[in-house]
C-alpha cells in the first residue's frame, strides 16, 4: 500500500491520499516497514489536491472575467 501511495503521489494522483492513510494504519497495526513511503505519498497526494483545487478556482475566476 505504501508503494502504491508513493507511485500515485509521484504521478500526481489524488488517490495517493486514501492509499497513504490505509498504508499508515496497516503499518501501525502490523509493524511492517514503509512508513516513510506512505508519508511521502500522502504529502505528494495532498500537494496535488491543492494544485487541483487552485486550478479549479483559477478556471472559475477566469470564466467570470476576474483574471
Amino acid at each position: 500500500m505504501a508503494i502504491v501511495a508513493l507511485v500515485l503521489g509521484v504521478a500526481g494522483g489524488v488517490l495517493a491520499i486514501p492509499f497513504g492513510h490505509i498504508a499508515l494504519s496497516q503499518i501501525k497495526r502490523t509493524g511492517e516497514q514503509g512508513r516513510g513511503m506512505a508519508i511521502a505519498g500522502l504529502v505528494l497526494g495532498y500537494l496535488s489536491l491543492v494544485a487541483v483545487v487552485a486550478m479549479i478556482i483559477f478556471v472559475i475566476a477566469a470564466a467570470n472575467g476576474a483574471v
